[in-house]
């Protein structure tokens, strides 16, 4: 079977995978992108993810786009929110920034485990990886402000899709 092959086949293992057993918390979503013809393409998927109870995150439903390749699972997707996305971790194009997606990466990660990840990433950002110089500023600098910013974000992304 070609990489491409193996790539595909493990990510419809996936999708059926997320289908029986996604987060249990309201408000994940992961499904690959239908086509103008109604095919689907499992290599891009739209995603979905909660902001986390308890946190200046929550009430945000917040989407990212996971792009597999052809040599996937070998190596990691790459996950992007919105170019412009407020997060110490996340560069201006909207990469996340994520030690899971690059050097720690293992091909036994499951979309799952990429998701529920950058989940915690939101509130619990590593300001020793910072991919924005302003957020790590206000991080660091001014609380208050970094929150206040992190809080108007979440009303931005108030709904799933």
């Amino acid at each position: 079977m070609a990489s491409g092959g193996i790539a595909r086949g493990r990510l419809a293992e996936e999708r059926k995978s997320w289908r029986k057993n996604h987060p249990h918390v309201r408000g994940f979503v992961a499904k690959p992108e239908t086509l103008p013809d109604g095919s689907v393409n499992l290599m891009v998927w739209r995603c979905i993810i909660p902001g986390k109870p308890g946190t200046d995150w929550e009430g945000g439903y917040y989407p990212l786009t996971m792009q597999f390749d052809d040599n996937y699972p070998t190596t990691a997707p790459s996950c992007r929110f919105p170019a412009g996305f407020f997060h110490i971790n996340v560069y201006d194009s909207g990469a996340v920034c994520l030690s899971i997606l690059g050097g720690a990466w293992k091909p036994s990660i499951t979309v799952k485990q990429v998701l529920v990840g950058i989940q915690e990433l939101l509130d619990d950002p590593n300001p020793n990886s910072s991919a924005q110089h302003r957020c790590y500023e206000l991080y660091k600098k001014d609380m208050p402000e970094y929150r206040n910013k992190v809080r108007e974000q979440a009303k931005r992304y108030p709904s799933r899709m």
